[in-house]
């Protein structure tokens, strides 16, 4: 029996599909498919482009055709009409084509748009968008079934290839502090790279290069008179005289990307990386201008498509010595013999070409990896041309990241006083609360937004101040009513602003209070191996209280200014919604807080290792009862 009869509805449509996708091949009546394992984002959307150049209706393999019907290759029809009517409705243009009325075009239109990388239509007027004239050259016979199905052979005659399992472009993004440029930073280290940064101001020149004053020793002239005449000449280095003066020059000066493209080509067989940060800061159809079309990949991973380099770009590359010109005549020859393998299985030979700077073409070792802030307000839109020549790395916030070299956890903590407490905990409190009043992540914070000690791993209290509040105040809640609990000044009752934090010396404790965060663990109370604690407290007689843990000389401190006077000043003082010193016993309702209350005669005693500071507790006491106390930590 044949396949016809055991899969009668498989041949009338799923087949019918893979012929026309090419994603069967038929050979002695055997059906061998295409691909074998599951396909990448990527390798499906090369594998479509390369597809629909082929793309031709009627369909032989669909229907039956009349004697009449002529199947014609779609973009290559939509590319002769445009060429030679201009931009045009796509439904005129496919009725005059196939003169035939045309019904829903949706599936034609995203067809051409994501994959045909000539075409674009928009508000359903076909244009062109690149002059790629060889386009459509090489066409295969689809009536031929073999030719047809061999021409999707995927095919890599190049020398060279992608030398590493990595996407040659790709953009990291997500909120600020979320690990972009860290984890490109730790992939590439072990390779040449070079890095820029797009801003408003960036163009084409400031990312590519252009001809720019410079200074260089330049040779000295010098004329003399003969009979004959009037003669110059250069000046001959000497022991007393370079033969050389100084002079301002104008010269072509390299920037990003020409460094990146050479140092890529000087070596194929070792992967090189331009970084760029910021990407969404820059206008990007500016700053790439004609090199946008290099950004269309091969399988083999050069760019499918080269294009002629301007004057002054060519005659960089094949003259000076930062450019081809200063290789050795071993990196020369490779890229001279270098090959390009089109997806459709021809080779083209470029290398001298790209030697002599005529023709520009990514190498297939060149990786061009980005970063993408999404909380910053980008000037200038990137357009979905350009979006879809790059894959995309969402990095997402985490609040214990690990080292990717080590693979151990990062445990950041910040200081406020004395007290330490988890850099991720805070994240874990007030992220929420961010989404809360944007409802956006976009101005969540990661884990890297802040930058601790590289020693300690201590964010510091100026750094917390600085740069996380300020950020919070003046960038995310600027528009928003901020009425939590979390951001209520319960001593001014109101909600906190950013001045508070350098007017009110207790508000940032106070601030700190309201998130009910967990010290970890004092700055400089640990407890020394005599068992001695660094908390010390002199009295007005040269009493030093400085023996014993922190809890014993705190409250030892208390006991002898007399706990119904300490009472009598910090009976209205808190830690967060509990009392510091109280006479009726208080459960501590949070089951993770360390937190207790001691009982000491006729009171109870907040303590914990997340309590105010002792030290500053008792230095206030100080102050407000007029007595000489000094506490420290030694």
């Amino acid at each position: 029996m044949d396949k016809q009869t055991l899969f009668p509805d498989y041949f009338r449509t799923a087949y019918q599909l893979a012929c026309q996708l090419g994603l069967y091949c038929e050979e002695n009546n055997t059906y061998t498919p295409r691909f074998t394992h599951d396909l990448s984002e990527a390798e499906a959307s090369t594998y479509l482009s390369h597809w629909i150049r082929w793309y031709y209706a009627p369909n032989p393999f669909t229907k039956s055709l009349k004697a009449s019907d002529t199947p014609k290759y779609l973009v290559s029809e939509l590319l002769h009409y445009v060429e030679k009517n201009g931009p045009s409705p796509i439904k005129e243009a496919l009725e005059n084509i196939y003169d035939d009325q045309m019904g829903n075009l949706d599936i034609v239109t995203n067809a051409i748009n994501n994959f045909s990388h000539i075409l674009k239509i928009e508000n359903q007027i076909v244009s062109l968008t690149d002059n790629c004239m060889d386009y459509m050259s090489d066409m295969p016979n689809r009536n031929d079934r073999d030719s047809f199905f061999n021409n999707f052979e995927i095919r890599n005659d190049n020398q060279h290839s992608n030398p590493l399992d990595e996407p040659l472009q790709v953009i990291y993004y997500g909120a600020p502090g979320t690990g972009k440029s860290y984890s490109i930073d730790q992939a590439t280290d072990t390779f040449g790279a070079i890095r820029t940064t797009f801003h408003p101001d960036s163009d084409y020149a400031s990312f590519v290069g252009a001809y720019k004053p410079t200074m260089e020793d330049v040779p000295m002239s010098a004329t003399y008179q003969t009979k004959e005449g009037t003669f110059g000449e250069y000046l001959t280095k000497t022991k007393q005289h370079p033969g050389t003066e100084k002079k301002i020059v104008y010269k072509y000066v390299p920037q990003a990307f020409l460094k990146a493209y050479v140092a890529a080509w000087s070596n194929l067989d070792e992967p090189y990386f331009l970084v760029i940060e910021e990407i969404n800061r820059g206008n990007c159809a500016q700053i790439f201008g004609d090199l946008f079309q290099l950004l269309d990949r091969n399988n083999a991973g050069s760019s499918s498509y080269a294009i002629h380099a301007d004057e002054d770009i060519a005659q960089f590359l094949s003259s000076d010595s930062k450019g081809f010109a200063g290789l050795s005549d071993e990196q020369k020859e490779a890229i001279r013999t270098f090959v390009l393998s089109k997806d459709s299985g021809k080779t083209v030979s470029l290398g001298q070409d790209i030697l002599d700077g005529k023709l520009l073409l990514l190498p297939p070792n060149l990786y061009i990896w980005a970063t993408m802030n999404t909380s910053d307000q980008s000037l200038f839109p990137i357009d979905s041309a350009f979006k879809r020549r790059w894959n995309w790395k969402y990095m997402p916030i985490k609040y214990n990241p690990l080292d990717k070299k080590t693979q151990q956890p990062i445990d950041w903590k910040f200081q406020i006083g004395d007290n330490l407490y988890s850099w991720g905990q805070f994240l874990g409190k007030i992220n929420p609360e961010i989404y809360t009043l944007t409802e956006s992540s976009d101005k969540q914070m990661g884990y890297f937004f802040a930058k601790a000690d590289n020693a300690t791993g201590i964010i510091s209290e100026d750094v917390f101040l600085n740069k996380v509040l300020f950020y919070l105040w003046t960038d995310v809640f600027k528009d928003f009513d901020v009425s939590s609990e979390l951001f209520k000044n319960k001593k001014a009752n109101r909600s906190f602003r950013f001045t508070d934090f350098f007017e009110d010396s207790e508000a940032l404790g106070n601030f700190i209070d309201n998130l009910d965060l967990n010290s970890i663990e004092p700055v400089n109370l640990a407890m020394t191996e005599d068992g001695i604690s660094r908390l010390s407290v002199k009295f007005p007689d040269g009493t030093i209280l400085n023996t014993g843990n922190m809890i014993d000389i705190y409250t030892r401190t208390l006991e002898r200014i007399g706990l119904d006077m300490v009472f009598s000043v910090l009976a209205d003082r808190k830690k967060g919604i509990y009392p510091l010193i109280t006479k009726e016993q208080i459960a501590i309702e949070n089951p993770g807080s360390k937190r207790r209350y001691k009982k000491v005669g006729d009171y109870y005693l907040l303590v914990g290792p997340d309590t105010y500071p002792y030290a500053g507790i008792i230095n206030e006491l100080s102050s407000l009862l007029s007595i000489d106390l000094n506490a420290e930590f030694e």
